[in-house]
């Protein structure tokens, strides 16, 4: 795989049991590239180790005053040159390209787990922790990938040296033989401690973050109630916990460096020592001493990625597991076969779980009076349960349940739009050109959802585009607009759409009523005969509403028109009019006596 050929036509299945697993999963899928790197490091690592050899062979030519063999020698060091330079630019290449490969295939991963599960992924993961997954995290497991080939061409290397030295001189290459392997496996038992606090490290740091976070989040609440100086000592206390933790683990890997320098250094002192007896007894050339000295004093060459593996492994592996931990979420179990492909969903929507229905071709409004149930109740109405226990009993429309149907089928059938939707930068057209039926026209979706006023302002904010509003750039998340305009626009997108059922959460929680009724008539003229459900309280548009389902304790225990149910449902009444219990027991007798002048004045009340 080349960078050219990016993205992935198909990331994979990834093993998402563990972090490690999910990082071995990793390397299989880039066999190749690490094939390839390995190679590269192969020739590279043995042009180093070639050195002493052609060191050796000079020096004893030289003691021997012959020519022959020093010619020799020099085209052997002019070799291992070669072999360096084209070894170490072929191995960068392939390292770079499969850390960058690695790196994103899992950001393809992630944006396909993005994409599958939509708003819900942020309710059952922070929305920081999916920020950091696809960030740095990324780029640590893009790391491992790419120094666990170059770990084993080093591996590999060390293995072929030793060898190469028991046979070249067997005296002094045993000793290397049983030295080398011990300098490689010195500070293993070291790695778990210094893995535990790195990872108590990364922990302290994402504390402190978040507490930064939220602390700038709420920056204007705490200077209005004084409480700047009590979060700023709650973060001081917190970065210095960060720091320590920091030093602490720096500690442990700085030991980890000094034993791979003192080590190395200890065998060199041996086999120098050891060789230069054995010269003077004349059972080795001082050519050979040369050699095997060299060979030993450039181990450290390859032995560093010993410790760079360690640390990446280190580093990644937390990474991986948070990685992991996102990819392993579901939207239910999906169908995949023909048939499953083949089946049609259209009909009444209908609940199990709460035993809501939304006629086909209805406006049917639901009640829950917390805002969180409300939330919920919309990802399940969509195909997404956000509870484990409720991917048992799947939204039916038309019988057929949501998550059997291939994901691109259920999301034209049912559209979701949250209380808080997202606009993304680019101009109005760009935000309006969407997946639709074809039904509805931009226009009369803008018209529905009441965006005069947006498209005054954007038509005065245009700079180069002639007045046109559609032209016209909207900035990210839309943050140039009010949040009753971006709700509106995020409206207006919804009914572009055109979906076999739209499903709204609070679609006019921002803007004032006279708007807020504008709007109301609207979705009802624009969606006449389509499945239109919207979670409110509002009782403009309750009384738009064909139906209306009142949802109390996870149940619906109420369906009627507005009026109906505000008049006969104490508990509908409490959460459309904020009443008290103990108004509501005072009002009760009236209502059994209320008439329809009185129900009219009352509404107008409670509007």
């Amino acid at each position: 795989m080349q960078i050219r050929d990016l993205p992935y036509a198909d990331p994979g299945a990834p093993d998402v049991r563990s972090g490690t697993r999910f990082l071995l999963w990793l390397g299989r899928n880039q066999l190749g590239g690490q094939v390839k790197a390995i190679l590269w490091g192969l020739l590279l690592q043995l042009g180093i180790a070639g050195l002493p050899l052609g060191v050796g062979v000079a020096v004893q030519a030289v003691v021997d005053r012959d020519g022959g063999r020093l010619a020799l020698a020099a085209g052997l060091l002019v070799g291992c040159g070669l072999a360096i330079a084209v070894g170490d630019t072929m191995l960068h290449r392939v390292a770079v390209t499969n850390w960058i490969t690695a790196a994103a295939r899992v950001q393809q991963l992630l944006s396909r787990k993005t994409a599958e599960l939509g708003s819900v992924l942020t309710r059952r993961v922070a929305a920081g922790e999916v920020v950091s997954v696809s960030t740095g995290d990324v780029e640590k497991i893009g790391w491992f990938v790419e120094a666990l080939s170059r770990f084993a061409a080093a591996a590999l290397s060390l293995l072929i040296v030793c060898v190469a030295l028991v046979v070249y001189q067997p005296a002094l290459g045993i000793v290397v033989a049983i030295g080398v392997p011990v300098l490689a496996l010195a500070v293993l038992p070291l790695l778990p401690r210094a893995t535990r606090r790195a990872d108590v490290q990364r922990e302290k740091a994402g504390k402190a973050t978040e507490l930064a976070s939220d602390t700038v989040a709420g920056l204007r609440v705490l200077r209005g109630i004084g409480g700047e100086e009590l979060f700023l000592g709650r973060y001081r206390a917190a970065s210095q916990e960060v720091r320590k933790a920091a030093v602490h683990s720096a500690r442990m890997w700085a030991l980890i460096a000094a034993i791979q320098v003192l080590l190395p250094g200890v065998l060199l002192i041996v086999v120098v020592a050891y060789g230069a007896r054995l010269a003077l007894d004349g059972r080795i050339t001082v050519g050979e001493l040369v050699t095997v000295y060299g060979a030993v004093a450039l181990t450290h060459h390859p032995m560093r990625n010993f410790e760079e593996i360690a640390m990446a492994f280190s580093f990644s592996r937390p990474s991986a597991k948070r990685a992991a931990r996102v990819l392993a979420l579901t939207r239910t179990t999906t169908t995949t076969d023909a048939a499953g492909e083949e089946r049609e969903a259209t009909g009444d929507l209908y609940d199990p779980l709460t035993g809501l229905v939304a006629p086909a071709g209805r406006f049917t409004a639901v009640v829950c009076g917390d805002p969180d149930v409300a939330g919920r109740l919309a990802d399940r109405l969509g195909g997404h349960p956000t509870e484990p226990a409720e991917g048992h009993t799947s939204v039916l429309l038309g019988g057929v349940p949501l998550d059997e149907l291939p994901l691109a089928a259920a999301r034209t059938a049912v559209l979701v739009q949250d209380k808080d939707p997202v606009l993304l930068s680019g101009t109005l057209r760009e935000l309006l050109d969407v997946p639709s039926s074809g039904a509805v026209r931009a226009e009369d979706a803008l018209a529905a959802a009441q965006c005069g006023d947006v498209l005054d302002a954007l038509a005065q904010a245009s700079v180069d585009t002639d007045g046109d509003p559609m032209r016209t750039r909207i900035t990210e998340r839309g943050r140039s607009l009010s949040g009753g305009q971006r709700q509106r626009l995020a409206l207006a997108r919804s009914l572009v759409t055109d979906p076999e059922v739209l499903v709204l959460d609070e679609p006019t929680s921002a803007v004032d009523s006279h708007t807020e009724s504008r709007v109301a008539d609207g979705i009802a003229r624009l969606r006449e005969g389509g499945t239109t459900v919207v979670l409110a309280s509002s009782p403009l548009l309750l009384d738009r509403a064909d139906r209306v389902v009142l949802v109390h304790d996870g149940q619906a225990v109420a369906v009627g028109t507005h009026r109906e149910l505000l008049a006969k449902e104490p508990r509908y009444r409490a959460v459309v009019t904020r009443e008290t219990a103990e108004e509501l027991a005072a009002a009760g007798s009236r209502l059994h006596g209320i008439d329809t002048d009185e129900l009219d004045a009352l509404e107008g009340e409670t509007a």
